[in-house]
Parts: structure tokens; sequence; C-alpha cells
């Protein structure tokens, strides 16, 4: 199955994770603008990253990941990817993600 590069298809696509309670996982899905880029999906939030196979185990990370579709084509994105260990610092980490993310240039 092929998925759309459009970034409100790729978001749509993409699910949030609700928390039930205080310090359960959390995910948020959205678009945002990229200045000189264009369009892209994103989700971020606080989850559980498997750790390398072999290992059952997960680690709970900071993450935020920006879907940007690459110009001129119908079946590619760059994936930008931010993680971070400190869940007392998610919200500065987000911050710090999307001012990284806004340097993105596709030369």
């Amino acid at each position: 199955m092929v998925l759309s590069t459009d970034p409100r298809a790729t978001a749509e696509s993409l699910r949030t994770i609700t928390p039930h309670r205080e310090g359960d996982a959390w995910r948020r899905v959205t678009t945002v603008e990229i200045p000189e880029v264009g369009p892209a999906a994103r989700t971020y939030g606080v989850e559980d990253v498997p750790v390398p196979e072999g290992d059952s185990r997960t680690l709970r990370m900071v993450l935020t990941q920006t879907y940007v579709p690459v110009p001129g084509t119908t079946d590619q994105v760059v994936l930008i990817s931010g993680a971070g260990p400190v869940l007392d610092l998610a919200e500065a980490f987000h911050d710090i993600f999307d001012a990284v993310t806004s340097t993105f240039r596709i030369i």
C-alpha cells in the first residue's frame, strides 16, 4: 500500500495517543509550515520507543517526527526526527526540535 505524501493525508493516517492517567505516553498529530519548504505532517509527544531487536523493553522518550514531502515526487518523504530522554523538559525539547526542523531545506 502506497501512502500519500500530502501532509494533510499523512497527518490523517497517523494516530494520536491519548493518555489515560498522569505519566502515560501521549502523541499529538498536526501539520506545520516549514519556511521555504512548505507544509509537513508532524507528530509530537512522549512515547514508548522499542529498544533494539531481541529486547522486549521500551524507553520512554520525548519524540517529534516531521514528515516532509520531497518536491517533484509522489512517493517520497524526508523524516526529521528528534528524541530526548528528559521527560520533565518535554515542552522545551519540542520547541528545540521545531526550531531545528524550521532550518531544513531541500536543495
